[in-house]
């Protein structure tokens, strides 16, 4: 972790610097400020969107090299090893949080009963028409409905990028440690800052789920300490595969599926866990055969340089 620390802290330029501290901090204001205003929320959408090219920037300086010598199957193997880590994890999250915070888990199973409930009666509704506007019901009906869930996909979609915003505040703050602590960090004791910095990103991802509305306290405590340990959980994931864009797709999955069991399916994200745990079986089995095969090849052509 020495490496990706020194990594991580080389040199920024004004730029980069000045666009990291807008998808921190200029996105946590315009978080915050979408309980007010619908505007806002547009804002923080186009906050997250620009966060991608930002991302971009930023990738390079926690991937490792090995992933230029990785093939598109040990690629898919990582992404779906990451989603199942993080279906497996946020699965005993959620146990706990049901049974510890009782207030937020029942405020939590209500907003998503009458927020689907809402969107499914603004589909359900018939408005008034005469024969020719009947005619086209099937066409408006088949596009309220994408109106009703689409909206919702595309902002789980958006939520992937989060991870962009926690990778820009480990960055910065790993920067503010190495200046503050030129001792320790030259010493090369530098994995007690980042499992530091891994730690507070969690934490504000926790708050952060509860800038956008006000909440009771018990309710607001439980949903900190619930998304502060699925932030941990991605920060973790973010460490051991070294790809952004990896946990990017994770979040964004995860959101989306669970999203698909608000409006249709109860076990969308069972289900998808079970197609990843699949596909992940067989890719390894595939892995491991082409491993065996390079092997075989190897002692092959050993044995006939020995020969010769």
């Amino acid at each position: 972790m020495t490496r990706m620390t020194t990594n991580l802290t080389k040199p920024i330029s004004i730029k980069l610097l000045f666009a990291m501290l807008v998808v921190t901090i200029g996105a946590e204001v315009l978080l915050y400020l979408t309980r007010y205003s619908y505007l806002a929320s547009t804002f923080y959408d186009a906050m997250m969107v620009s966060s991608f090219f930002v991302g971009l920037k930023l990738h390079p300086r926690i991937s490792s090299s090995e992933r230029f010598r990785l093939t598109k199957r040990q690629h898919v193997l990582k992404f779906t090893g990451a989603f199942l880590i993080f279906f497996l994890g946020s699965t005993i999250i959620n146990m706990y949080s049901s049974n510890i915070f009782n207030d937020f888990n029942a405020d939590y199973d209500q907003y998503v009963q009458d927020y689907t409930d809402m969107q499914m009666d603004v589909v359900e509704q018939k408005p008034t028409a005469d024969d020719s506007e009947t005619k086209a019901e099937p066409v408006s009906s088949f596009f309220e409905k994408v109106d009703a869930i689409g909206t919702d996909l595309y902002t789980d979609a958006l939520a992937g990028l989060e991870e962009v915003w926690r990778l820009a505040y480990i960055i910065l703050l790993l920067v503010v440690c190495k200046k503050l602590f030129p001792n320790r960090w030259a010493s090369g004791k530098r994995d007690l800052f980042l499992m530091m910095a891994l730690f507070l990103t969690s934490i504000l991802f926790g708050i952060d789920h509860t800038l956008d509305s006000v909440e009771p306290w018990g309710v607001k405590i439980g949903a900190i300490v619930t998304f502060a340990n699925m932030g941990l959980l991605f920060g973790l994931i973010l460490l051991w595969t070294r790809s952004l864009w990896v946990t990017v797709l994770v979040h964004s999955l995860y959101d989306i599926t669970a999203t698909l069991s608000w409006y249709y399916l109860d076990s969308a994200v069972d289900l998808m866990a079970l197609a990843m745990l699949i596909v992940h079986v067989f890719l390894l089995i595939l892995e491991k055969l082409n491993r065996k095969r390079a092997l075989q090849q190897l002692e092959t052509a050993d044995g006939v340089q020995a020969a010769e």
